[in-house]
C-alpha cells in the first residue's frame, strides 16, 4: 500500500519549495516521485512542430515537476499537521492508513 495516493494534500519538507502545501495530481510508484499541484515549477522551451494536423504553439511553457517522495510528508485531514503515515488492518480486514500523531483513519 502507498503511504501517498493521489489526491491527498502534502507538504514539501526538502527543496526549493519546502513549507508549500499541495494537492497531490499524480504518484510514479516506479520512480518514487510524486507531482503536486503549484510545487516546483519547471521551464520547457517549445519549439514549433507538426503532429498530424495540429500545430503545436511555441514558446515557454511551465508545468509542475516530479519531486521526489522523500521530500514531501502527507498533511491529516483531521488534525491539519504534516504526519508520517502508519497502518493497521480494519475490522472488515482492510488495510488502512493511520496518521501517526492523531491516530485517525486516513482513508
Amino acid at each position: 500500500m502507498q503511504r501517498i495516493k493521489r489526491g491527498d494534500t502534502v507538504e514539501v519538507i526538502a527543496g526549493k519549495d519546502k513549507g508549500m502545501r499541495g494537492e497531490a495530481l499524480r504518484v510514479i510508484p516506479k520512480e518514487d516521485r510524486v507531482v503536486i499541484e503549484r510545487v516546483n515549477i519547471v521551464k520547457k522551451h517549445q519549439r514549433p512542430m507538426q503532429a498530424g494536423r495540429q500545430q503545436v504553439q511555441p514558446g515557454i511553457i511551465e508545468y509542475e515537476g516530479a519531486i521526489h517522495l522523500s521530500n514531501v510528508m502527507l498533511v491529516c485531514p483531521q488534525c491539519r499537521e504534516r504526519t508520517r503515515v502508519g497502518f493497521r488492518t480494519n475490522e472488515d480486514g482492510f488495510k488502512v492508513r493511520v496518521c501517526r500523531k492523531c491516530g485517525e483513519d486516513i482513508d
